[in-house]
């Protein structure tokens, strides 16, 4: 089975060059962690909401997204998590990447720097042409949706 492979250019953003660069975690790794660029540490508080930098941008083809999600230890431990998961960073987008993080735990949470605060993961974006029609095709489920099937 052939791969496709893209090439994405990473730029570090000035003041930036301690940060470590996304980085895959194992061989098999589907998604790069990325590292929180914060000057000094950051306390989020339960229920509270930060968005978090990471010291770089990208350059990507227009074929590709990059998604930014939650990282499962962060999760799990702490209720550490991020908003809008996934998170959309378009092809477009040159600025600095960032992380909006949210705590959904008991307790406040500490953000060092270089700490590994989410994950970032490639996606295909196919090109897709809406077509209006006065009717769509029928299927079995219809217009059902939200538990309509069940619990």
């Amino acid at each position: 089975m052939s791969l496709s492979k893209f090439d994405v250019q990473i730029k570090r953003v000035s003041g930036q060059e301690d940060i470590l660069l996304p980085q895959k975690m194992s061989a098999a790794a589907s998604g790069f962690d990325l590292h929180a660029a914060v000057n000094e540490s950051v306390i989020l508080a339960p229920g509270e909401r930060r968005l978090i930098p990471t010291g770089f941008a990208l350059s990507m083809p227009p074929e590709l997204e990059a998604q930014i999600r939650p990282r499962s230890g962060l999760a799990f431990k702490y209720g550490i998590t991020t908003l809008n998961s996934p998170g959309t960073i378009d092809a477009d987008y040159r600025g600095e990447v960032k992380v909006l993080l949210i705590n959904h735990g008991q307790e406040a949470f500490t953000i060092g720097r270089n700490e590994r605060i989410a994950q970032m993961v490639f996606q295909l974006v196919p090109q897709i042409d809406l077509v209006e029609v006065e009717e769509l095709t029928e299927t079995e489920r219809g217009s059902g949706g939200f538990g309509h099937t069940g619990r």
